[in-house]
């Protein structure tokens, strides 16, 4: 495993250079903000934490995060693609959309005053997540299963099922989509001010990654499933 960071990293270096981490560093109270200009190794004897342990879960989830999908998808079946796009990215959601939130609250909070845009990022933030958190799971619940079952048993009952949810949820990426596009426009393509906190740079930074990982997402669902999906129930008529 690459070890990217060490204990003389900079603390504000490391959230600067993988976000994520903030979450690491919230957990067990390390200042990333105002205390971003020191070592991680005197928050760590400061706080007499296991700087090992954190330094492991450092490097491991920034591993992670540099794994790259070089999986022919147009080929695989729709059960190893599904179970790919639960695995990688419902599962992202889960954990970003929950952990990014109290973030985008605190910097409307702080800088709201002086930046009133912050407003519209938060409602636009709480809009998006609410949406794809029911989105998922209408995936997993209900259009996933309905397309494997009609993988399985392709009968016009089943293939009607499948068209309709098919369409139902390109209309929600096309929603889910505008709301981040949207949040990209009013931020000025996630561009902080030059008066931005660490925090404040944190929730652009890691709102940029949401989208980027939504439009792989998306990708994945409106290019490369539906589409062999749609094309299978043409086929079964």
């Amino acid at each position: 495993m690459e070890k990217r960071f060490t204990e003389q990293s900079l603390i504000g270096d490391i959230v600067a250079q993988f976000p994520k981490a903030s979450d690491i560093f919230r957990s067990y109270k390390i200042d990333f903000c105002c205390g971003g200009q020191r070592p991680l190794k005197e928050a760590i004897e400061e706080r007499n934490l296991d700087g090992e342990a954190i330094l492991e879960q450092l490097n491991a989830l920034y591993s992670q995060s540099l794994e790259k999908d070089d999986k022919n998808w147009l080929e695989a079946p729709y059960s190893e693609l599904i179970d790919h796009i639960i695995a990688k990215h419902h599962r992202y959601l889960a954990e970003e959309l929950p952990q990014l939130s109290p973030y985008v609250t605190k910097v409307l909070r702080v800088h709201g005053a002086n930046h009133p845009h912050l407003a519209q990022v938060h409602k636009l933030f709480n809009e998006l997540k609410t949406e794809l958190e029911q989105h998922t799971i209408k995936e997993e619940t209900y259009a996933f299963p309905l397309i494997l079952r009609f993988e399985k048993t392709p009968t016009p009952e089943n293939r009607e099922s499948t068209k309709q949810a098919v369409s139902e949820l390109v209309d929600e990426h096309d929603a889910a989509g505008d709301i981040i596009k949207t949040i990209r426009e009013i931020t000025n393509d996630f561009t902080p001010p030059e008066d931005a906190c660490r925090t404040y740079r944190l929730v652009y930074d890691r709102l940029e990654a949401l989208e980027k990982d939504l439009f792989e997402h998306i990708h994945l669902e409106n290019n490369i499933l539906f589409p062999r999906v749609l094309n299978e129930t043409d086929m079964s008529r």
